[in-house]
């Protein structure tokens, strides 16, 4: 079963990854650390 986040939820981590990469940390760190895939965050 996939799971969905809702439109808010989605924006929230887009933001804090945002800021995580404008702290210098790679898209790799970045994607652990707000639990998504690389494919997701690309998409």
């Amino acid at each position: 079963m996939k799971k969905r986040f809702s439109g808010s939820r989605i924006v929230s981590k887009l933001r804090q990854a945002d800021k995580l990469l404008g702290q210098g940390k790679t898209v790799e760190e970045v994607c652990k650390e707000i639990n998504v895939t690389d494919a997701t965050y690309y998409r």
